[in-house]
């Protein structure tokens, strides 16, 4: 664990445990409105045109809740010509997570899954499909400017980040106030590349 978690804005926090950081990034984004969470989406989608190239291909992920972003993002990836894929979340028999599989996405065929998710149906890709993307949005409760980035803890884009492309953009997707200065970091985190946030566009971290 870190130190300290110091906030965008330039001050410090007391030391949290992942855990506390989680709950209370939670509890601000349910404090939300939901005209605040669909202008943030909205400022997420016009930066999209900047990010991508007709014939490549994305993968990104059905926001859940309050989370940042809405299925108008990924339309706005098929009216661009990409390739979306989005995740497929599965456990072992030990319910431990595994790599998350793949599955194109259609615009408006998107079924329910386990965990409150939205998945595209079968058939479903390998995990290692991830290795075609050049950008990888990624789901995060926030990331640091060196990278680290707090999900929810279940490990499914741990295990996934590592079989992507060395050259793609790893980018978080997170509210404004949800980029800070550093987080608790653990030898088995992912680093991102990048963050994406309504405002500050993407921003390169590390």
């Amino acid at each position: 664990m870190s130190p300290d978690v110091a906030g965008c804005h330039g001050g410090r926090v007391p030391t949290a445990s992942k855990a506390e950081l989680r709950a209370r990034i939670l509890s601000a984004r349910r404090a939300t409105t939901a005209a605040e969470h669909d202008a943030d989406a909205q400022a997420l989608a016009a930066h999209l045109p900047a990010l991508v190239v007709a014939g490549q291909t994305v993968c990104a992920y059905v926001p859940v809740g309050s989370e940042p972003g809405s299925v108008a993002m990924l339309d706005a990836l098929s009216a661009l010509g990409v390739r979306v894929l989005l995740p497929v979340a599965r456990e072992d028999p030990a319910a431990v997570a595994l790599p998350l599989s793949w599955g194109e996405y259609r615009v408006g065929v998107l079924v329910e899954a386990r965990y409150g998710l939205l998945e595209p149906p079968p058939p479903w890709l390998p995990a290692d499909t991830v290795a075609t993307a050049a950008l990888v949005l990624v789901p995060a409760l926030a990331v640091d400017r060196t990278g680290t980035r707090l999900g929810r803890g279940a490990g499914f884009y741990d295990r996934t980040l590592r079989l992507a492309d060395p050259a793609a953009r790893l980018t978080a997707v997170v509210r404004d106030d949800e980029l800070v200065d550093r987080l608790p970091a653990e030898s088995h985190d992912v680093p991102m590349t990048h963050a994406l946030t309504p405002r500050g566009g993407l921003t390169a971290l590390g």
